[in-house]
């Protein structure tokens, strides 16, 4: 083999290899979401932002009553707070917590982490009183069910990827989180989504 052979087959290899890292069928965009979808994202943000704020002010609190303010993730200029106030009691034994807490939003803004999953990305600001009550599963041994509810919830932001502009101004939101499934009305419209 000479040396012009020789460079023509190492250069049709790495033309052959270039081409093939880029080979296959491109992944299929995200369908589209609708009001529904964007409804459903939503109740995922909020419920999320719940999720966070009782793991980082009451979980590692004692039990009994719980009354903490903790600032939410800086949106711009402002930072928001979350108001936790009520009783979270405990059952060992069970593997279980029971909950009748209250969540005071004022201009909370809570983000996901990118998700390669479509409905699990926001980016959105929260304001309203959320009650949570029912027994929240600590073990295997226990099932979540909680009632969450407001009379008047503003979720402001981006839902969705690519990013969708959503607005709930001064909506009842009532659902219920049975294991990790969550399901309800938010403005009236069904809402729900699976952990």
């Amino acid at each position: 083999m000479t040396l012009r052979m020789a460079r023509a087959a190492w250069f049709s290899l790495a033309l052959f290899a270039l081409a093939g890292c880029g080979a296959g069928a491109k992944p299929a965009p995200a369908p589209a979401c609708d009001e529904a979808c964007q409804d459903d994202v939503a109740v995922r943000a909020v419920r999320t932002a719940m999720r966070f704020a009782f793991n980082q002010g009451v979980s590692a609190m004692n039990v009994g009553p719980q009354d903490v303010t903790l600032p939410c993730l800086p949106n711009g200029d402002s930072a928001g707070t979350v108001h936790i106030f009520g009783d979270a009691e405990s059952n060992a034994e069970q593997g279980a917590s029971f909950l009748t807490l209250t969540y005071d939003f004022e201009n909370c803004f809570y983000s996901a982490a990118p998700s390669a999953t479509a409905d699990e990305n926001y980016s959105v600001t929260t304001t309203g009183v959320v009650t949570e009550q029912g027994t929240l599963a600590q073990q295997p041994t226990s099932t979540t069910a909680l009632t969450i509810l407001s009379s008047a919830l503003t979720v402001t932001g981006t839902v969705y990827d690519p990013p969708l502009d959503y607005s709930a101004d001064g909506c009842a939101l009532a659902v219920n989180q049975t294991g990790s499934a969550v399901a309800g009305f938010l403005c009236g419209r069904a809402a729900g989504f699976t952990f």
